[in-house]
């Protein structure tokens, strides 16, 4: 936790340095740049781009900052890997309830998260960006597998982030963004304990004017470490081995434990 800290600390500081830098240096020695090389309106970065899952993992948090050139507001959206998802419905059959209907999407995020210095009504978007960028739980793309009957999706789409946000792999009510001075921002992203593996894209949106006039995309990497993972890999790659070994792994181990036994 101290080291996370240092480092977080160190390039919060590096960020701020560089920003007061570059803005000097242009004041003092050059002058405007053409507008093929004027800075960038949006620069973003997180504190650690890998989130290693070990045997006593217990959840993380991470810190995303940035700065912008110019005003704005910044909207911070976290989500991935993508997952087919079966969502069930069931109803009570002569005293006995069974799954009678249900509906799979596509692509959907495992994990979702939101955070933005002003609420959805302070940012002034059009729905059509709130839809582009997934702003909102309520703008997760949900789409059914083809084939399937897009009547009556609606209530089958709400279970599915009803239970996301249930397990915590949602979150319904956005983040908050803090401005850190004129143009300095950061924010945290709760990362818990039963988070899925794979490779998140973290998205870091500028707002002025009600339209995202920059953006810039952000790899996550969640990663399970240790002798956990190896085994973990090993079943999935080899599956049928991995059967083989259990079976003669617990075979041993009973004729051992018989044998001590008898000894007894």
């Amino acid at each position: 936790m101290a080291s996370r800290a240092i480092r977080r600390g160190l390039a919060s500081l590096g960020l701020a340095l560089a920003v007061a830098g570059a803005a000097a240096g242009a004041y003092w020695f050059a002058p405007t740049p053409p507008p093929a090389q004027a800075a960038e309106r949006l620069v973003a970065d997180l504190d650690d781009h890998l989130v290693a899952i070990t045997a006593g993992f217990t959840g993380t948090e991470l810190l995303l900052f940035g700065s912008i050139d110019g005003e704005g507001e910044v909207v911070v959206v976290v989500h991935g890997p993508k997952e087919d998802v079966v969502v069930r419905r069931k109803d009570r059959v002569a005293g006995i309830w069974i799954n009678r209907d249900d509906a799979t999407f596509r692509g959907v995020p495992a994990f979702y998260h939101m955070a933005a210095t002003a609420d959805l009504q302070g940012l002034d978007l059009p729905e059509t960006a709130l839809s582009r960028h997934q702003i909102g739980v309520e703008n997760i793309r949900l789409r059914l597998m083809p084939g399937q009957q897009a009547e009556g999706s609606e209530s089958f789409a709400e279970a599915l982030i009803r239970n996301k946000v249930r397990i915590g792999h949602y979150t319904r009510d956005p983040g908050v963004v803090e401005w850190r001075g004129g143009r300095l921002f950061r924010t945290t992203v709760l990362i818990p304990a039963n988070v899925p593996v794979g490779t998140y894209t973290v998205e870091t949106l500028l707002v002025q004017g009600g339209e995202v006039v920059s953006a810039q995309t952000t790899p996550l990497f969640v990663n399970k470490e240790g002798f956990g993972a190896q085994v973990f890999r090993a079943a999935h790659s080899y599956p049928a081995y991995y059967g083989l070994a259990a079976i003669l792994i617990a075979g041993f181990a009973g004729f051992g434990a018989n044998w001590i036994f008898r000894k007894l």
